[in-house]
């Protein structure tokens, strides 16, 4: 028996995710970036400050991205000064990144800016609950199948 749409958790995830979203975007807009420039962004930013220098494919795991997409948008980030992507001594084929002077700046602007929008979307909720579902959302249990459909 179909669940009324108030009643669709897929439905009501799919509603916040795109208000979320819509949140995020208007407070990187004036920043220049987009939702997932600013992510790439902000990892490249958060690894350098560990001391390291990550590879297109370690930056794309930390950032729970698609490798070619992240590839793509790094362009876009570096054509605008704010990542440079270097030839990676011991493999040709890889780039290392580094967060630019610029983007060092505005990294810490922009996941001040989107912490702040984060802390107004999820006021509602405590944290201390918000923050187990989502980590069980975000990280499943890898020895858990995904469902298939049924015939």
């Amino acid at each position: 028996m179909p669940l009324s749409p108030d009643d669709s958790p897929g439905l009501l995830l799919w509603h916040a995710t795109l208000r979320w979203q819509r949140d995020l975007a208007a407070v990187l807009a004036p920043l220049g970036l987009t939702h997932v420039q600013f992510v790439l962004l902000a990892c490249a930013w958060w690894l350098n400050s560990q001391g390291e220098h990550p590879n297109q494919l370690t930056l794309a795991r930390q950032a729970g991205t698609d490798v070619k997409m992240t590839s793509q948008v790094l362009r876009t980030l570096e054509q605008k000064g704010l990542v440079e992507r270097e030839v990676d001594p011991a493999d040709t084929r890889a780039k290392r990144l580094r967060v630019t002077d610029a983007g060092a700046d505005l990294a810490p602007r922009a996941i001040a800016a989107v912490e702040l929008a984060d802390a107004r979307f999820f006021q509602p909720v405590p944290l201390d609950e918000a923050l187990p579902l989502l980590r069980r959302l975000a990280r499943p249990d890898p020895e858990t199948p995904p469902p298939t459909a049924s015939p």
